[in-house]
């Protein structure tokens, strides 16, 4: 598996990308938004992919957790979990 896969089932949003897997119910989430720093602004985030200079950051903000996602296919994936 290349990239990060998002899949929006029932009430959560799954997040996949090599060995690692994260469920966030949608009741969750605060925000998701675009990133266009380098690293996020958030220090304790929780980083999923491969930070390349060319790839795109979303933001998701949880009421307990800020995940930044490294991805080349903002649209869809931001697309995604918010539909």
């Amino acid at each position: 598996m290349l990239g990060i896969s998002v899949k929006k089932s029932n009430d959560t949003v799954i997040i996949k990308w090599q060995l690692t897997k994260v469920i966030i119910p949608t009741s969750e989430i605060l925000e998701v938004c675009l990133d266009d720093t380098y690293a996020g602004e958030e220090k304790e985030a929780i980083r999923i992919g491969t930070p390349y200079w060319t790839t795109d950051r979303i933001v998701i903000k949880t009421k307990t957790q800020t995940y930044i996602l490294y991805t080349t296919n903002t649209t869809t994936i931001k697309n995604k979990i918010l539909s």
